[in-house]
């Protein structure tokens, strides 16, 4: 979150919050893109916010227009916004309008993964946003939602597998818990247990062991429970890098 704590809004039956204004923070371009729109997007993954989707959803709409050459990730970031939407309607029971950002949110992943610029965190973005909501789809999405989430995992895998031990906890912690959590939502017994196991190896006296240890012990429990999520990025957040700007 901001460092202003933002009001925590309901999920269910939330309608659409007013536009907001552009942060100023925008022009600040010592500020990645997803440094300026991460924790609002997340605040609509953890808690509900949909006045903190709203906000990043006009930060992104005005940085598509000062960083054309970060459309890739500013449109893996609206994307992951119009997936909030959707799930949001489709829990209030409005099918119109889960439909219209559902699909909203499935051509802009789709356009995000063709372009070859401004791409650094597309795919991350975009595992973890259906790993985040593809078992609150309707049924007859979850299935190709979490095809979607192993396929982006994977990809992190190839890119980042081989130095996985020496990450920070929230980076190994977060691509290993999505390979696990992806691999055993889409019937992958093997690689289940495989990632299951670098968990429990990479990822001791962290806040991602204990669920780790139920699934070990107790696999049914992995069929209503998650392994995402555990742990923040603390040194990534937007206060701690404007601070860090202000020395």
């Amino acid at each position: 979150m901001r460092a202003a704590t933002v009001a925590l809004v309901v999920l269910l039956g939330v309608a659409a919050a007013p536009a907001q204004s552009p942060d100023p923070l925008l022009s600040e371009t010592r500020l990645t893109v997803h440094t300026l729109v991460r924790e609002d997007i997340f605040a609509g993954f953890m808690t509900g916010d949909a006045a903190g989707v709203s906000r990043a959803e006009a930060n992104i709409e005005s940085l598509m227009k000062t960083r054309p050459g970060e459309r890739a990730n500013l449109l893996a970031w609206r994307s992951a916004a119009a997936m909030f939407r959707a799930v949001t309607a489709h829990a209030a029971g409005n099918a119109a309008e889960f439909t219209r950002h559902f699909t909203a949110a499935q051509q802009g992943f789709a356009e995000a993964a063709t372009l070859s610029t401004g791409n650094d965190g597309v795919v991350a973005i975009t595992g973890g946003t259906y790993s985040v909501y593809a078992d609150r789809l309707p049924a007859e999405h979850r299935a190709a939602a979490w095809q979607e989430a192993w396929k982006s995992y994977s990809m992190l895998w190839k890119q980042q597998g081989a130095g996985i031990a020496d990450m920070p906890v929230h980076f190994k912690g977060e691509v290993l818990a999505g390979l696990t959590q992806s691999a055993q939502r889409t019937g992958r017994a093997a690689e289940t247990t495989e990632f299951l196991d670098k968990m429990l190896l990479h990822l001791g006296n962290t806040p991602y062991e204990p669920m780790a240890k139920k699934w070990k012990e107790d696999p049914a429990s992995a069929a209503t429970t998650t392994l995402t999520c555990k742990n923040c990025h603390n040194s990534g957040r937007l206060a701690a890098k404007v601070k860090a700007l202000e020395k």
